[in-house]
């Protein structure tokens, strides 16, 4: 990957939406209600092809033991584990509305828990939440049943449980290993405890391990991002997953707690970024997009070079166009050509189960031209290419005439050498890569139309 023109970051340096879908979860409205989500249920029910559609799990555990200060996610800090045993209650309530809709052993073939802190549950509760699904679901094998562990949360009993429960992908919470760093976000995990629960999963032999960095965090430096790349890359974990810090402390309390000034500025985050991508090439990981690396035997690595990409809530995903459902308090889902998302407070989570309602509050019913434009976005942002032809094969349209405003507007960032336009379509430059949020966001047809990109976090 080549190093960015300062002038190119100060054009393109913008804020705006990641795009784990399309229309974003900004554009969720009210007025898509548990109703809405039933018919899309049952619609999902009496498609004859059901048996065959790919359906994926995601469960949210919100709590957390301790606040760390850049945590953009819907979580409850708390060291009462009692709570833990009445949220189960209502996922099993939750968990059963499901089935009335969908019948019993729908075939589930990807799993995540997240959150929060999944491992916030003991073994027997998360053996309990397991036996529930696989009560509800048939969960296949060969299938990507993954968690979301916090190192200061488990040791080498519970990576043997998580195994013996049939979790088979673990993603490891890093986020950076330089002690001031870790004290200024208040998340202190020393390296020697993330190597050796590395080491210990190897024992185990799940399938992938995935880690979590963040560039741009309080008292973060170049010098300082490229210690914890080298040790990170000491671990050699099958998946890397990079992220910007974004920091709006309006929308996020928690980050109120970081100091303004001890942030790195944008010339500082763009050093880690392609100091990242060095470090990360030369030791062999494919570059999956935008924030994802893989080695190249595991499966999105392959899922990548097979063009079978595709991204959803958790970030890339080897699954396409996969029905998703969301279980647990804020949790998101996908069905059909409509997305969903439950009650983001565990009272109004609760108080909807307590009715025998499903908890979705809010949601959206995708339009013809909402999905068209889905498949251009999701098509840059997996691939890094659009082909016309394919387009307009599926979605019956003349690409050309219909999105005659952006590739107009295309034709900047073709300037810029961020894409290459010709007759056939679209590719996304090395360079482009750096921005392909700001080119997939040329088809957003909602960002166009308000120009209110002040909620997303920066480009880099």
């Amino acid at each position: 990957m080549p190093a960015v023109l300062p002038g190119l970051l100060q054009r393109f340096d913008v804020p705006g939406p990641r795009y784990t879908s399309y229309p974003t979860v900004d554009r969720f409205v009210e007025a898509f209600t548990a109703v809405d989500y039933e018919q899309a249920l049952t619609q999902r029910r009496d498609r004859a092809s059901v048996a065959t559609l790919p359906l994926s799990l995601y469960v949210h555990i919100p709590f957390c033991e301790s606040l760390c200060y850049y945590c953009a996610c819907n979580k409850i800090i708390t060291k009462h584990h009692s709570r833990s045993a009445g949220y189960l209650r209502y996922l099993g309530r939750e968990i059963g509305l499901h089935t009335a809709q969908l019948g019993q052993g729908q075939s589930v073939t990807q799993l995540h828990l997240g959150g929060g802190t999944p491992t916030f549950l003991s073994d027997d509760e998360l053996g309990e939440l397991m036996a529930m699904l696989r009560r509800s679901f048939t969960l296949a094998a060969g299938g990507e049943y993954s968690i979301e562990v916090d190192p200061r949360t488990v040791d080498a009993g519970r990576l043997r449980s998580l195994s013996d429960l049939g979790f088979n992908r673990l993603s490891f919470g890093v986020q950076d290993f330089d002690p001031e760093v870790q004290k200024a976000v208040h998340r202190i995990q020393p390296f020697a405890q993330v190597k050796e629960l590395m080491a210990l999963a190897r024992e185990l032999a799940f399938d992938s391990i995935n880690v979590d960095l963040i560039y741009g965090l309080p008292l973060q430096t170049p010098e300082s991002f490229a210690r914890t790349l080298a040790q990170v890359l000491q671990l050699r974990p099958d998946r890397i997953a990079l992220y910007a810090y974004a920091h709006l402390p309006e929308r996020f309390k928690p980050q109120r707690r970081i100091h303004p000034a001890d942030l790195p500025g944008a010339a500082a985050k763009l050093a880690m970024l392609a100091q990242s991508l060095e470090a990360f090439g030369d030791a062999g990981y494919v570059y999956i997009g935008m924030d994802h690396f893989a080695l190249p035997g595991d499966a999105l690595a392959v899922a990548k070079r097979q063009g079978r990409l595709h991204r959803n809530f958790q970030g890339y995903s080897t699954q396409p166009d996969c029905d998703l459902i969301g279980l647990g308090v804020s949790a998101i889902g996908r069905i059909g050509a409509s997305y969903s998302q439950n009650a983001k407070t565990m009272d109004e989570y609760c108080d909807h189960l307590d009715q025998g309602r499903l908890p979705v509050v809010r949601g959206l019913a995708l339009n013809r031209d909402d999905l068209a434009r889905r498949a251009v976005i999701m098509a840059l942002m997996c691939q890094g290419q659009v082909i016309f032809e394919s387009i307009e094969q599926a979605w019956l349209l003349d690409f050309r005439s219909y999105f005659t405003t952006e590739l107009d507007q295309l034709r900047e960032l073709a300037d810029a050498g961020l894409v290459v336009l010709d007759a056939s379509g679209i590719e996304v430059t090395a360079q482009g890569w750096f921005f392909v949020r700001a080119v997939a966001m040329v088809f957003d047809r909602y960002l166009q139309a308000d120009r209110h990109r002040t909620n997303f976090s920066r480009i880099i």
